[in-house]
């Protein structure tokens, strides 16, 4: 049966929305192709004609991840411009993000992954870290005793950190400690420079 143009566009943005959540809760060889297919709604089959290759998708999913965490720290921001920094800490640094897999940080979910592969799928990666890294970099106070963007880095990589941290161990006290020890941590960066 042949699929209209407009089908077949809907069918590739649904394989590429399906394999950005499945390869953040599974990782990138977590999941083969026939149960990413079959989670999108469609063939193995089909696969071929949408996708050069896995790999092809990888890099797509992972822009499209990427794309959408920026998105939703872009909205937090929006959301509370009296306080956008603890908007942003709120959800990021919460016990609902640590368990949100599939739809959470691409950075946290896939990041020790994605630098194992290509060229393309990192340069999504460090796309994705140079927007968030933008965000933070307009919410965060100047430093006149760093160089640029040296706050926003380390506020990132706290966050990332502290995320990633949380989700690799079982002990729910100290899942916790770590969260709340960088959002303690960012405040104090913040509040002390405007000391």
């Amino acid at each position: 049966m042949r699929v209209s143009r407009a089908q077949a566009d809907e069918n590739h943005q649904t394989v590429i929305n399906s394999a950005s959540r499945l390869f953040r809760e599974y990782g990138f060889d977590g999941i083969g192709l026939k149960d990413l297919m079959k989670t999108a709604g469609l063939t193995q089959g089909g696969f071929y004609k949408q996708f050069a290759s896995k790999e092809d998708l990888i890099a797509r999913a992972s822009q499209r991840a990427m794309e959408m965490a920026t998105r939703r720290w872009s909205d937090a921001v929006g959301s509370d411009p009296q306080s956008p920094l603890e908007t942003v800490m709120a959800f990021y640094l919460s016990p609902d993000h640590r368990q949100e897999r599939g739809d959470g940080c691409p950075i946290v979910a896939l990041g020790s992954d994605a630098a194992r592969q290509s060229t393309e799928v990192r340069a999504t990666f460090e796309a994705g870290v140079k927007a968030h890294l933008q965000i933070l970099d307009e919410l965060l106070p100047a430093d006149e005793d760093e160089g640029p963007r040296a706050k926003a880095t380390v506020v990132l990589s706290l966050m990332i950190g502290a995320v990633l941290l949380s989700r690799i161990v079982n002990d729910e006290t100290l899942a916790q400690g770590f969260l709340q020890a960088a959002r303690y941590e960012v405040r104090h960066m913040t509040t002390t420079h405007e000391a």
